[in-house]
């Protein structure tokens, strides 16, 4: 509630005589509110006094409102500032608003709109917290019962969507619902961890006609079908490492100049990493699939090199597979010098029928994290995270692409691998030499573990994922969990906890986003 004995107002008019009756119902209601009959004597106040609103006249002798109001943005430019104003010119309006105005009103003003005013920008914070946090307080057990009742694929994007939706709204009320939410998300993956352990071995071999779209199919459904209709060039961007609530961070930006003709939430395939999703994703086969056609661009965990460099190779053999006749280029954007290169030579991209372009910035962000105490500092908690991966957009060589390609004829796809985790609970874990080091799945011979605690494929074959050995078992971290080893345990835990990691059984892993766009002009 706004309090008003702390709040002080200036006025700023010419005619403030006039307007004594609007001053003094004010003050009776507790308001401090100090006047100026021109704006230089506005200026000078504002630099003694500090004042929380400022009602501005537009049009006042010497120094015009409008001058008044680019000077005050630049002294105070966190001070809301309504502008009234006689006229309703649309030249007025637009300088107005061009130079930020909070809010107008057209005279004569009743001194109810001055009080609605008031609180829409004194108080408007509150008031929507409170509103937000009464909404999720009425939706909690609507979505409760839904967690209990979601049996297909559909239905856990749902839950996923409402349940990301709430985190989103409510990260700027800092109120006992956070901790509410989390622990209902918290119940989702549980639940959402038993629905994948059922059902996920009759999606990946087709025995079930509602399997989901998944990393291996999103070529032949998505983006073949938009080569072959052969109007526009495809442009395929594909962001390592993204998750669903960072894509509604950058999908406002996205709309000025875009129109979405598609946004779906699929499945990533397990595990959740690059090397085995993308290189699903690109080649249109499952992990096995791939290292039984193509052994030559397959790179088991325990093998030496890059595991994702022949990713623009599995791109071709998908191609060649459908007999497609298809010209395509493939970049990887990791570093400043090689986006200015793609922006430079973007022309290509209109002679190409398939653009490429792979994005590592969120997955690197993620990494960084985990080994640098700023970086962490800096994407503390999922809000955080959310803020940074936006940043990174809106400066981004991915953004001065999307700037570019707006005024060409193509079709945009933008999706992503797999997405990410903060991870909280550590399982002890304990495998040989030769085990793989992700804190979200393990690969590897003789591992020891509680089995109740993890997602587990002794017969790896059975999930078409590759056998490096006859003894060859896969293990999957599920919820909030990371697998940390015996030794030296407590060093490992506190250097992991809270960290971003990926591999594993989640929905934020696994549930992710792909929109398929196209410029508005």
């Amino acid at each position: 509630m706004v309090d008003e004995k702390n709040v002080n107002i200036l006025w700023v008019d010419d005619e403030i005589d006039l307007l004594k009756a609007h001053i003094l119902y004010l003050k009776e209601k507790g308001f401090a509110v100090q006047t100026a009959t021109n704006g230089q004597d506005a200026l000078e106040m504002v630099g003694e006094t500090r004042f929380d609103l400022i009602f501005l006249d537009e049009n006042m002798p010497g120094i015009s409102g409008l001058e008044v109001l680019n000077q005050l943005k630049n002294l105070i430019p966190e001070v809301p500032v309504v502008m009234i104003t006689k006229s309703e010119e649309e030249d007025i309006m637009d300088q107005a608003i061009g130079s930020k105005i909070s809010d107008y009103l057209i005279k004569p003003v009743n001194p109810n709109q001055i009080l609605l005013t008031i609180k829409k920008h004194i108080d408007q914070h509150r008031l929507v917290a409170q509103k937000t946090t009464s909404n999720y307080q009425t939706e909690f057990g609507k979505i409760g019962l839904k967690i209990n009742d979601s049996y297909t694929f559909k239905d856990w994007v749902e839950v996923y969507k409402q349940l990301v939706h709430w985190e989103i709204e409510l990260e700027d009320t800092k109120g006992e619902m956070d901790e509410v939410l989390r622990m209902q998300k918290t119940e989702a993956n549980h639940a959402f961890t038993k629905f994948v352990k059922r059902n996920y071995p009759d999606w990946i071999n087709n025995e079930v006609q509602d399997a989901p779209l998944m990393s291996n199919n999103l070529m032949k459904e998505v983006v073949l079908p938009l080569i072959d209709k052969g109007d526009e060039k495809v442009i395929l961007l594909v962001i390592d490492n993204f998750r669903y609530d960072q894509w509604l961070m950058i999908k406002p930006e996205v709309l000025k100049d875009y129109r979405i003709e598609q946004e779906e939430i699929y499945s990533s395939i397990l595990p959740t990493a690059t090397q085995y999703a993308r290189n699903s994703l690109f080649s249109g086969l499952m992990p096995q699939q791939i290292k039984q056609l193509y052994p030559q661009y397959w790179l088991d965990d325990h093998e030496e090199g890059s595991k994702n460099q022949f990713e623009e190779d599995l791109i071709g053999t998908f191609f060649k597979r459908f007999r497609k006749d298809i010209s395509y280029s493939y970049q990887k954007i990791s570093n400043i010098e090689s986006g200015k290169q793609m922006i430079d030579n973007y022309t290509q991209m209109q002679k190409d029928d398939l653009s490429v372009v792979v994005f590592n910035f969120v997955d690197m962000l993620s990494h960084a994290r985990t080994e640098s105490k700023m970086i962490k500092e800096l994407a503390y908690d999922e809000s955080a995270y959310r803020s940074l991966s936006k940043s990174w957009f809106l400066h981004s060589v991915m953004n001065d692409l999307l700037n570019k390609l707006e005024g060409e004829n193509v079709k945009v796809v933008i999706t992503t691998d797999h997405g990410t985790i903060r991870v909280k609970n550590p399982v002890k874990i304990v495998g040989d030499r030769n085990t793989t080091t992700n804190l979200r799945y393990k690969q590897g011979k003789n591992l020891a573990y509680n089995p109740k605690e993890v997602f587990e494929a002794t017969k790896p074959e059975e999930l078409l994922l590759p056998k490096p050995n006859v003894s060859t078992s896969f293990v999957f971290a599920t919820n909030e969990d990371f697998f940390a080893y015996p030794n030296n345990y407590n060093h490992y835990v506190s250097h992991y906890k809270d960290t971003f990691q990926h591999g594993g059984v989640s929905m934020e892993e696994m549930l992710i986003p792909f929109v398929v766009l196209t410029p508005k002009r």
